[in-house]
């Protein structure tokens, strides 16, 4: 298929922006999450709602935005959600209680993942396989660059203003995407495409859960983000509550995180074809439990600082963009002609659980750093045991396209 839209700058920049509405709102109200729990004057386990109920939003919207934008267009679906986005950034920034704050960040959540589902498909529409390849590889540098930098301003606006800025900026966001979008943001969707059933989803879906290999990558991939998630959920209490820091120190430590994430997609990208799917899923895996046993062990000997907690776990991280990008690749390779429904799935599967951990995490807050990297820990676990489906016969392995 020929490119039907010229690649400009500015196109592509909508297409970035778009896809990292949602991972930008998400982070950069994380530092906030002490400040808002004393400003409510409520535990930490109902503070922690406000961010594990938005992933799930989250994971009911990978689900419904495809099979939305099949039936009623690409423009008008992104353009309800950008204003869902808004919506819910307004409510969070004017909340009188706990309550309208959780409901104002699920608005939110439900809206902001729209951009990373649909960008996508936005590109799948209009540039050939080659072409689409390359421009999904820059929203994805887009989607992974933007958190490395959002904990930070989140953790200066606590210190220097309020929490409620924290959410007021993304709302400024949302005002200016859609006055963009409307001008800027054609339609895409083939004139071919059918409105796909939730019938044919519950099918292929049944299918692809039957299959061992699939199951590997899906438990692989859910342990990654679970304890992607764990860590979200407990580092902005240890390092502010526990270790006594500002909001500020977590937000730039953070940036190392990001950095060791952003790197392990890079080298995966480079070294996947040559070293293999399923061996670069077990070096990150190595990678993933080395970082968080050495965190453990420096907490254990009471280094209680954010070096001890930051810089392990960035090779935690580097482990994660290893092998989250093969599990993800791998989910997808299984049946070629489910290659959607599997996305869709995967993706609900693992945002869902990694939620309810993260909310499990809040729940077992007793002011160390211990049920965070217990979380953690666990989740590294679950990613070993997952390389028994991986590594198990396929006698149909050779039959699918590499």
């Amino acid at each position: 298929m020929a490119d039907r839209q010229p690649a400009s700058h500015g196109f592509l920049l909508l297409l970035v922006a778009l896809t990292a509405m949602g991972p930008f709102a998400m982070q950069i109200f994380l530092p906030a999450l002490p400040a808002i729990q004393r400003a409510f004057a409520v535990d930490v386990a109902t503070a922690q709602l406000v961010f594990s109920l938005s992933g799930l939003a989250m994971a009911f919207g990978t689900l419904a935005y495809g099979p939305l934008a099949d039936r009623h267009g690409r423009r008008p679906v992104l353009l309800v959600a950008i204003v869902m986005f808004g919506v819910g950034s307004l409510i969070c920034t004017l909340a009188p209680t706990i309550e309208l704050l959780i409901l104002g960040r699920i608005i939110q959540a439900a809206g902001g993942i729209a951009g990373m589902v649909l960008a996508r498909t936005i590109v799948r529409d209009l540039f050939d396989r080659s072409r689409s390849a390359e421009m999904i590889a820059w929203l994805t540098t887009g989607m992974v660059a933007v958190p490395m930098i959002s904990p930070t301003i989140g953790g200066f606006l606590v210190d220097l203003t309020s929490w409620r800025f924290n959410f007021l900026l993304p709302g400024i966001a949302a005002i200016i995407l859609s006055v963009v979008s409307l001008r800027a943001l054609p339609e895409t969707r083939p004139a071919a495409t059918a409105a796909r059933t939730g019938g044919r989803f519950m099918a292929g879906a049944g299918a692809l859960a039957r299959h061992p290999h699939f199951l590997g990558y899906v438990l692989h991939g859910t342990g990654s983000f679970c304890a992607f998630f764990a860590f979200l959920a407990g580092a902005p209490y240890v390092v502010q509550e526990v270790m006594g820091e500002p909001a500020a120190v977590y937000g730039l430590w953070f940036i190392a995180n990001a950095f060791g994430f952003m790197m392990g997609n890079l080298t995966a990208a480079r070294l996947s074809a040559w070293f293999g799917l399923e061996r670069m899923i077990v070096v990150g895996t190595i990678l993933v439990l080395a970082g968080i046993a050495t965190t453990l062990l420096l907490m254990l000997n009471g280094f209680w600082v954010p070096a001890a907690l930051f810089l392990p776990i960035m090779v935690t991280a580097y482990g994660q963009g290893l092998g989250m990008p093969n599990a993800q690749a791998g989910a997808l390779s299984v049946d070629p002609n489910l290659a959607g429904t599997a996305s869709g799935l995967t993706g609900f599967i693992q945002m869902a659980v990694a939620s309810v951990v993260a909310q499990l995490v809040g729940v077992m807050q007793n002011g160390t750093p211990y049920p965070m990297l217990i979380g953690m820990l666990v989740a590294g676990f679950v990613m070993t045991a997952a390389l028994v489906l991986i590594y198990r016969d396929d006698p149909k392995a050779m039959e699918r396209p590499a």
